[in-house]
Formats: structure tokens, sequence, C-alpha cells
């Protein structure tokens, strides 16, 4: 059933709305910037009405996905719009004593140059906090006169050797530092100051899926939460997407870094409100000497940081979607409507791929860990007969003694280890995951492959048993080594090249259907599928797993209790990671339309038992697959559950997987109600995480609607 566009929404609904954002800039046949790039159909007959507002959808663009709250609506502004900023944004700044103004779309951003205070005002005339001062603002010292060139305005501080240049652009405040020298900067700083704090200001970060946190609210100010006191790196696994964002009364700021590398954020809580600051380390070495940030004023959706980077990868070419893999490959669309499952034992025969086959599974991504013992060609063929996926789960990344080797994909030929081994400044070996023999570096197997192969024959043993489908660990989410080596020495930058390159390879060279883990954005044009960027994972989870008798060891070997053992988590765990009331779709609105995002392996379905229903839930709402273990204990029962889901699952993902997130809004004041759109009305779903019935809809159940079925599949997965 549909939920009315009616119903009582709660005092922090967010929703995105693109025909109000465009109605309300007067773009002239509803003609905005960001939908000039087309947007294929599916095919197919579709009725007229449809056909309209698919073109609408391609008019409107990415603004869609930019949340116009009841509040900023009578604000009279829009997070982002289109050319009718531009010459705006393109005008002078204005100088004014130490500051200086630059029009943004929206209202109008000031620098205070003496400490990079940025502070917005918008057209509504509501102020906004968007940066305090740089942290270390007493140490900037006296800043130059400024200069204006065009639409660009600069000046330095001579003390510690830093050149600003701040401009408009395309809606948003463009500033960028330049270091002459190695050094640091904190800076901007979020949730600071005047004009933050409060129980409506809530911060958004891009941990896994994506969280938006209440700034004040005593649980995320603790350590228990796992966020206060942390650090995490931009450009790698920690933080999917570089971007972050503020909310507070009915307004918001995106922060964007789309050069991450060189750049972390730190979470601190102070006086009981958490903030936000990040910083800059610039390298000669490293070619990090010059560092960007974007700044947008947005309305107070928590999904608007994550919109407005969709946004400007369309602008600069960055953003790959499925639909061009599948037309690339169309061994990818086998991805469309299929769940995902690691199996064991002997749930990699031939006759355990049938039997999934007859329960119901019409189709299924299904991996194997490189344990010694894959899948046989038998079993390959058998799943690809079915019209499944098929892979190894393999890693580039780690070399170990043949001799006392863990694991297979650890045993490099010659002399591979320890000559390819990531060495530091002093010139020792960089440990391996779980202290085991070292990390291996990009540069080296970049440096020897056109005469070694050493990743050619690696990956030729690994799918010589007819796989069409490849999983590659760390590559997409891993840290991003300094090699130090003299045969093989190698920044952050050249290793995320590296990995590309590599990963690029597998998918378009050798043709796999490419997945990796929790995969950062930045990976993403080369991949079809990530495993682990579904859950924003609280760092306390790697200590609660090296309890082995409560999460699970690696024995037996065809059930290991680290993906069989069912776990009850600790009560903050459970929240920081599971609860509904905090998490946000910040990377299926960035990415939904370019890869497909999963869970982590070792947190497979059945692992959380308590989590069940909301994960489901979740993977509805979000249109993305759950990931499943199987092995001979639970082929009968995890088979025929894993079918239920994927026979609803199948019809809403094969329609709208390869469409953009266009619309997300919390629609109670506790957030336990929340609905998605994708596409242009492709699919609407509404999901009751609470307890309560909601609009007819029972608590623990979801309603999706396709565009063209006049009537919702509802789904409640476990009852209460």
């Amino acid at each position: 059933m549909d939920v009315p566009e009616n119903s009582p929404h709660g005092e922090d609904q967010q929703h995105i709305r693109a025909e109000e954002h465009t109605r309300r800039r007067g773009f002239p046949n509803g003609q905005s910037h960001a939908g000039r790039q087309g947007n294929p159909g599916r095919g197919g007959h579709r009725d007229t009405a449809g056909a309209a507002r698919r073109r609408r959808n391609r008019a409107f663009g990415i603004a869609a996905v930019l949340a116009v709250t009841a509040t900023t609506a009578s604000a009279g502004y829009a997070a982002f719009a289109g050319p009718a900023e531009g010459s705006r944004t393109s005008a002078a700044p204005r100088i004014h004593g130490g500051a200086v103004d630059i029009p943004v779309a929206g209202g109008i951003t000031t620098v205070d140059t003496a400490s990079l205070r940025v502070t917005g005002r918008t057209d509504g005339g509501a102020t906004v906090a968007v940066s305090a001062a740089a942290a270390d603002a007493g140490g900037l010292g006296r800043p130059s006169a400024v200069e204006v060139q065009g639409s660009r305005a600069s000046w330095s501080y001579p003390a510690k050797g830093l050149r600003v240049t701040a401009a408009g652009e395309r809606g948003r405040l463009r500033m960028t530092v330049h270091s002459g020298r190695d050094a640091t900067l904190a800076w901007p700083v979020t949730g600071k100051g005047a004009g933050t704090g409060g129980k409506d200001a809530a911060l958004q970060v891009p941990r896994g899926e994506g969280l938006s946190v209440p700034a004040t609210n005593t649980f995320w100010n603790s350590e228990q939460a796992g966020l206060a006191g942390s650090e995490a790196d931009l450009a790698t696994g920690s933080l999917t997407l570089p971007l972050w964002g503020y909310t507070k009364g009915g307004h918001g700021v995106s922060y964007l870094v789309p050069e991450s590398v060189g750049t972390s954020l730190g979470f601190a809580s102070a006086g009981g409100k958490l903030s936000a600051t990040a910083e800059h380390e610039f390298s000669r070495r490293e070619k990090t000497l010059d560092y960007t940030v974007h700044f947008s004023l947005t309305s107070a959706s928590p999904v608007a940081p994550a919109a407005d980077y969709h946004r400007w990868l369309r602008e600069h070419g960055q953003l790959r979607t499925l639909k061009q893999k599948i037309a690339a490959n169309p061994q990818v669309e086998k991805l469309l409507g299929a769940e995902h499952a690691y199996v064991w034992g002997g749930a990699r025969s031939a006759e355990a791929v049938r039997k999934l086959r007859k329960q119901g599974n019409t189709r299924l991504w299904l991996g194997y860990d490189a344990d010694g013992h894959p899948m046989s060609s038998k079993a390959v063929s058998a799943a690809k007969k079915q019209g499944y996926l098929v892979g190894p789960y393999d890693s580039y990344a780690n070399g170990q003694a043949p001799e006392h080797a863990d694991t297979p994909v650890a045993k490099w030929p010659g002399t591979v280890y320890p000559d390819y081994c990531v060495r530091n400044r002093q010139g020792k070996v960089k440990t391996g995951f779980g202290g085991r023999g070292c990390y291996l570096s990009s540069a080296a197997f970049a440096k020897s492959e056109p005469t070694k192969h050493y990743l050619a024959e690696h990956t030729k043993e690994m799918t010589d048993d007819g796989v069409n489908s490849f999983f590659l660990d760390v590559d997409a989410a891993g840290e991003l080594f300094s090699d130090f080596s003299t045969s093989h020495p190698m920044t952050k930058k050249q290793d995320r090249a590296h990995r590309m390159a590599r990963m690029r390879t597998l998918a378009e060279k050798n043709g796999f259907v490419l997945g990796s883990e929790s995969a950062v954005s930045w990976s993403a044009p080369v991949l079809a599928f990530n495993h682990g960027a579904q859950t924003p994972v609280n760092d306390g989870l790697w200590a609660f797993q090296q309890d082995k008798k409560k999460w699970g060891a690696y024995h037996p070997a065809d059930a290991p209790g680290q993906f069989f053992k069912p776990v009850k988590l600790p009560a903050a765990l459970a929240k920081s990671m599971f609860d509904p009331a905090y998490r946000v779709p910040l990377y299926e609105t960035a990415l939904h339309d370019s890869l497909i995002n999963t869970d982590r392996w070792e947190m497979p379905y059945d692992k959380l038992p308590a989590q069940k229903t909301d994960r489901a839930l979740m993977s509805v709402l979000y249109n993305t697959p759950l990931n499943f273990v199987i092995g001979d204990a639970n082929l009968d029962s995890t088979g025929k559950e894993m079918a239920t889901l994927q026979r609803y699952f199948a019809p809403l993902h094969r329609a709208a997987g390869t469409e953009r997130m266009t619309d997300f809004r919390r629609l109670t004041s506790d957030h336990q109600v929340q609905r998605s759109v994708f596409g242009d009305g492709t699919l609407t779903v509404t999901a009751n995480f609470g307890k309560k019935t909601y609009a007819g809809l029972p608590g623990g159940c979801v309603d999706a609607k396709l565009e063209n079925e006049s009537r919702a599949r509802r789904l409640c997965p476990v009852d209460r």
C-alpha cells in the first residue's frame, strides 16, 4: 500500500523534491544545469505519464537528491540549483575589512581572512556556521591584503607559508590552500563556536552507509559510541566518501574534499557537543601541497552532502554508472536481483548449487574463501548454468613465508616475500594484517608485472575453475601506503593508481564481475559491487571480534565460527552500528547508480539474530542485497530463507538497481519510519522499523511499490 503524501510527518522529516526545487529557482521549462546529462531508460513499454516523469527526472538531474524540508522551503532556497546561479557565483568577491564575501547557491558565504572562519547567510536571512576558525589559527600569523582576479580572491599567511584562494564555483564555495613546505592545517572545523549545538544539530558522517548523529546526544558524545576521540582517513575505508555534513535549524552545510589523500577527519566532544575537524598534511613527497575544500549551503536533509557529491562526480565526468558497466560487460547485469552468499564445505558442490536453485534462488552471487579448497569446475559450471555469478575471495595485499603461510593467497613465487614488502621511513617492514607477514607494495608488483606476470599468474591460478566473478580483498578499502623501499618507492597517490589499474585489469581486460571490500568512492568506477560499505562499523567491533569465544574462530574448516556462530552484540555496538534512528543512506545517495553495496562477509545475515529484521528492512529501503553464509548444516534452512527474501527483493532490484536514489525521508520524529525513492518513481519504499503501525504499515514491515504496479508489495521478515 502507498503511504499518503499528506501523512502526518515528524518534526525531523527529511525529503528530496526536484520539482519543488526547480520551481522555486524559476528554471524555464524545468531545465537545470545538472540535468543536461542523458539517462537512458531500461527499455520496454512505458506509459506516457511514466515517460514524462522520466523526462522531468533527466531535466532536474541530481538536484533532485538535495532535500528540501518544509522549513527550508519557506526560507525560499534550495541546496543547489543550476545555471540560475551561474552569473551570480561568478561575480567578483566583495572585500570588506578583513572579510571576503563569496556568492553561492542559496546565499552568501563570508570568509574571515584572519582566522579562516567561514559564515553563511541564506537568501532567507538565516545565519549558518560553516566553519569555526582554523584550529591552529593562532599560528597562521597576519594575513596579507586580499587580491581579486575576476571571480577569485586570494591572500597569504607569510608566517605559515600558506596561500589561500577562494571563489564561487557551480554554486559552491571552493577554497584551496597551497603550502610552500611540509606542514599541517587543522581546518575546516565543524560544529564548534557560535551558532552550533542545540537539540536539532546533527553531524553527518560517511561511516559505511552513513550516519546522522545528534551533536548533543549523550550516547554519541560517549566513548562507547566510537566516534568522539576517533580520527579517520578520508581516502580509506574508515570513511567511504570524501565528505561530511552538519545540519541545524532547518539548514545545513556540506563539506567535500575531492582529492582525499592527505586529509583526515577527527571527531571530538567538548561540553557535551560533538564536532569534527579536518586535518590536512601538506607534503612535497606525497604531492599534497594543495588542499581543496568545497562548501555548500544546503537544506537540513541528512543526505544533502552525498547528493552534492553525486552532482560533483557528474560535473567532472567521474561517475561511471552501472548501466555503463553492464553495457561494457553484460555479465554485470546478473547482479541485479541477486542476494550474495559465501559457501563452505559441501555447499560448494554442484549438487548444493542445484539445490539452491530448486529452493527458489533465481539469482545469486556465490563466493568462496581462499582456503585451499576452491569450488570445482563442475560446481562452477553448475552455478553459471543457473545464471549465478560465482568467484573466489582473493587478495594481492599480503605476503608470508611460503612454508609458514596461513592462507594460499599469501604464498608468492621467488622472493616476492620479503622483497616486495612495504617499508616505512626507517626501512622497517610494514607488518601485515593480523600481525602476519607483510603488506605487499603495489608499486613493486606494477614494476615487475610486465616481465614477471606475478599478478596475472596468481589470478589465473585462482580462476582456472572457470569463474565469472572475482572478489579482491582490501584493494578498494585498505590503507594507502607510502613505501620508502629503495627498490620500489611509492606515494599514497601512486598506491591508489596502482590499485585502480590492477582492478581495472580484472574487470575490463579479464572480464570478471569485480567486487572489493568496503569500496571507498574513488574505486567505484572500476567495481560492480562491494562487500562491507553497508554497516557503519564502530571500531569497537574489531576488539569484540578478537574474543573468539564470543565471536567465533576460524574453525571448524567447513563452518568457521567466525561466520556461522550467532552473536549478540554489546548494546553500544548494536546501537552505534544498526539503530535505524541514526543511519542514513549517504553511500546510496552518492553511488547507488554506480555499484552494488552489501555488508561485510564476516557479518552475514544470520550472524546477528537481533538485527535481522532491521537489516532485512534496510536492504529493501536502500535497494541493496543481503549477504549470507551457507554450509552443510544450514543449506536447507538458510537456503530457503534466502530464497524467500530473494524472491521479494529480485523484482525491486532488477527495476531500480541501476537508478539513482532520488528521495529519502524520515517520516516520524523518532526516525523509525523512513521512505526512499529510486529514479523518478521507479521504486518507492516505506519501512517501519518501530513497533507501532504507521498509516497502515505494521512495525517490522516494509512496503515497496513499483511504478507500474497498483499495489505495494509487503514484507514482514520476522514476527515480533
